[in-house]
């Protein structure tokens, strides 16, 4: 199954609330992540594996009160782009050989 992300819009009105929200949030299975989003900060952005997003919704409704879909979706995976340049020379030792002098000649 596929990481996927769901967005609610949550009414809250004090700290409180929105402390509890996200503690349902958290508490489903399967969450990996939840933030706050939005230009207000009403809406909680879940990301996770096999969350259902009807038990979500519901529970929300329950705890801290009206919660509305906004939108279900796949997540958008950053892929890193890294690469490496390995010298073959990147121990690079200064031989040179030690001068000999011979003294007493």
């Amino acid at each position: 199954m596929a990481k996927q992300k769901i967005v609610v819009k949550v009414t809250m009105n004090s700290d409180k609330k929105s402390r509890k929200a996200l503690k349902i949030a958290v508490s489903l299975c399967g969450v990996d992540s939840a933030s706050f989003v939005g230009s207000d900060k009403d809406q909680i952005a879940v990301t996770g594996e096999g969350i259902d997003s009807v038990e979500l919704t519901t529970l929300l409704r329950k705890g801290v009160g009206y919660t509305e879909l906004v939108s279900v979706g796949p997540v958008e995976e950053k892929k890193w782009k890294t690469t490496v340049e390995v010298h073959p020379y990147h121990y690079y030792y200064n031989y040179y050989p030690t001068p000999y002098y011979v003294y007493g000649m």
